[in-house]
């Protein structure tokens, strides 16, 4: 493939990532973060909504995959140990996010038999949805924290080859960071007492990748 096809592909699929989040809002609004019993009753009451979701979530996790090739293409003859990390980094994050969104899945069956039982069969069905819910929530902590690490991983080489402006280099690195420690602490110890000071440093961390993949995504496109 042609390098500048692919820096120019990488723009956009940098950018994709905002259609992904405004196409996620209905459905975070709808589903949100309740817990296994409240999902279920949501779920079965919009069955539909539900596996929109599953199908938006599946295409964001191949457009991470996706990204990390285009990228790999594009920039690893600067740096081929840099680019051998990011891609391994952000494949492995977009096939844990596949799983996750497919195991996900799951709770589309779980709901329908939720709608007719009652009793211990109910709390089983909860206590089955909620395992679902924890390994789904397992999976985006380990996600993330390898999305810090590949953004950590190309940003440093923006910075070091001067590939793009250097501003923009240093925030996808200040991003990485935050995402990588912010997550990454979450992941290994995730009973801390300073939990909730972790997930405000995750939070950053993905408001600067948010504004950081928008800016680049631009550059990379139109420059």
């Amino acid at each position: 493939m042609d390098i500048e096809i692919a820096i120019s592909a990488s723009g956009f699929l940098f950018l994709f990532i905002l259609v992904m989040l405004a196409a996620s809002i209905p459905f975070v609004n709808t589903f949100g973060d309740s817990d296994a019993d409240d999902r279920l009753q949501k779920i079965n009451a919009n069955p539909k909504k539900f596996t929109v979701s599953i199908v938006i979530a599946l295409i964001e996790g191949v457009r991470i995959i996706a990204l990390a090739i285009m990228l790999f293409i594009a920039f690893s003859p600067y740096n081929l140990i840099l680019g051998i990390v990011w891609t391994t980094c952000r494949i492995g994050e977009g096939l844990i996010h596949i799983y996750s969104e497919i195991n996900y899945w799951g709770l589309n069956k779980l709901a329908r038999q939720y709608a007719g039982t009652s009793g211990a069969e109910k709390n089983a069905l909860i206590d089955a949805g909620r395992n679902i819910l924890q390994r789904r929530n397992s999976g985006w902590t380990l996600a993330t924290t390898l999305s810090g690490m590949g953004t950590l991983a190309y940003s440093i080489l923006f910075v070091t080859h001067g590939v793009v402006p250097p501003i923009i280099g240093w925030l996808g690195i200040i991003a990485g960071i935050f995402l990588f420690l912010g997550n990454g602490i979450k992941l290994v110890k995730g009973n801390l007492k300073i939990l909730p000071a972790i997930d405000g440093l995750a939070s950053i961390g993905a408001l600067f990748v948010i504004l950081f993949e928008a800016i680049i995504g631009g550059w990379l496109l139109f420059s």
